[in-house]
């Protein structure tokens, strides 16, 4: 992939069409700083003509009307295209945010593919109607797909979170306008290929890169029922308000500031291995899951801040197409700045860089930050309450176990979290008490069979398995007529 990959069209309504507009949108290489690819920018005009054309698709085209098996097997044969050209994926979207190869490929590529085959699954088991007996006859529930999703996604994990609202629409029978993050909008026009390829009828899918003006035009028509977005909390504000003119349904994945609490009878081998993994390891910690809030007894603080700090120094920084680079770079020059800023105020504050804290010095070029570890963190301090996206992470003491489950909850954020113990019941107890969407007993996991989502200002709704399946279907009650009395 050393030339520039170029588009110059636009996927609208299944075909390849003339963008409305002559602007282009340059991808920039976070490693080299050069441009790696151009493709064409949406405009307002573009989002019309794709909603129309969704719009028309799905009220009068053949896939919310084909059966449930019937889509199943079109989603099947985009599952198996993604998964024969995974290495592709995963190198594409290397090439375009910078994330480490040895992440790429499993958490990138192969995890879309994963999302497709638990929702396949979901799919299978799924009722579309079931008659209950109501309080004055008997009722028929319907399940009914919700209709043009606007879905609106990240740089960070751009397959991923495609394929987290892709699949259960598609599957559900709704039809879709894809808006990608304009720093990685080559993916995207990739995946359209393969849908095209594998027999989705026209209409069903648009693709289209473009800035916030135009995500703005598209999750504010009124021609869009659902939009599904995967982003900042600024911007899921944004839209929800933007979509409540028209009542427009949302779900919003949006940030976290997770916290790993350290119980005082854990194998710290186990858990500083998982904080490394769900930290730099996850994305070079540019992951919304990610366990930026390390929560230590007292008792052990002195020995987990000097396994971490020493597992941190170690991490390979690097070109993220070397296979044993742990940390690539930020995705952008302005993502770069904030975590610096953000090392800056942490010590302003009083905290204390413990190994990290700057870009690392055989980078000249390419937007990196060395992996950086805070200690004495107070939960108060600013880089305990806002999410950085990077490779920084606090640690912060507690004296009882009580208070390490209210300063975990003490956060705007509910997303993710992890719980470490030698005993594993007691584990499972914290995590009952931790006000968050996901949280894991001795480890770093996200479970794609599982439902998942936030509390707070993590977002609303759930993704994956049975219950991001029904996040795209309407519920209607068919009242029957009561058998007569014998």
């Amino acid at each position: 992939m050393a030339d520039i990959v170029v588009r110059d069209k636009l996927f609208i309504g299944g075909r390849w069409v003339e963008p409305s507009g002559s602007d282009t949108i340059e991808v920039i290489s976070p490693v080299t700083e050069q441009v790696v690819g151009r493709v064409p920018h949406a405009t307002p005009a573009d989002v019309d003509k794709a909603v129309a054309a969704a719009r028309e698709a799905f009220d009068h085209g053949p896939w919310p009307r084909m059966t449930l098996a019937e889509r199943i097997e079109v989603v099947t044969r985009i599952k198996d295209a993604l998964a024969a050209r995974h290495r592709e994926l995963a190198e594409l979207v290397t090439l375009q945010n910078g994330s480490p190869v040895r992440f790429a490929v499993p958490g990138q590529a192969l995890s879309a593919v994963a999302i497709l085959g638990t929702t396949l699954v979901a799919a299978a088991h799924f009722q579309e109607e079931d008659e209950r007996q109501g309080t004055g006859g008997p009722v028929l529930v319907r399940r009914e797909p919700v209709g043009v999703v606007a879905a609106i996604t990240p740089w960070n994990v751009p397959q991923f979170t495609i394929a987290s609202k892709l699949a259960p629409a598609l599957l559900a029978g709704c039809t879709v306008v894809l808006k990608p993050s304009p720093e990685t909008p080559l993916d995207a026009l990739w995946l359209a290929e393969l849908c095209a390829e594998a027999g989705l009828p026209e209409g069903v899918l648009s693709v289209l890169p473009a800035d916030r003006e135009t995500g703005a035009h598209l999750v504010s028509h009124p021609g869009v029922d659902k939009v599904a977005f995967t982003g900042s909390v600024g911007a899921g504000k944004a839209i929800m308000t933007a979509a409540a003119q028209n009542l427009t349904r949302v779900s919003l994945e949006l940030g976290g500031k997770s916290a790993a609490i350290v119980l005082d009878d854990a194998d710290l081998s186990v858990a500083v291995r998982s904080v490394v993994a769900g930290t730099c390891g996850a994305n070079s910690g540019q992951a919304c899951v990610a366990l930026t809030r390390v929560l230590v007894p007292s008792s052990r603080y002195d020995e987990v801040a000097g396994a971490l700090t020493a597992a941190f120094a170690a991490l390979p920084v690097g070109d993220p197409s070397d296979p044993d680079t742990v940390v690539g770079p930020m995705v952008t020059q302005k993502q770069q700045q904030r975590n610096l800023e953000c090392i800056r105020i942490g010590q302003e504050e009083g905290a204390k860089v413990l190994t990290g804290g700057g870009v690392p010095e055989s980078r000249a070029t390419g937007w990196f930050v060395e992996p950086t570890l805070f200690g004495e963190v107070t939960n108060d301090m600013r880089i305990a309450r806002e999410e950085i996206f990077g490779p920084v992470v606090c640690l912060i003491r507690y004296e009882t176990e009580d208070e390490a489950i209210a300063l975990a909850n003490d956060s705007d954020f509910g997303l993710s979290g992890a719980v470490f113990s030698a005993d594993v019941e007691r584990a499972t107890e914290v995590a009952r008490q931790v006000r968050t969407g996901t949280i894991t007993v001795n480890g770093f996991r996200l479970d794609l069979a599982a439902p998942f989502g936030g509390y707070k200002n993590s977002g609303i709704g759930r993704e994956f398995g049975p219950e991001g399946l029904a996040a795209y279907f309407e519920y209607k009650a068919v009242n029957l007529p009561a058998p007569p009395k014998a």
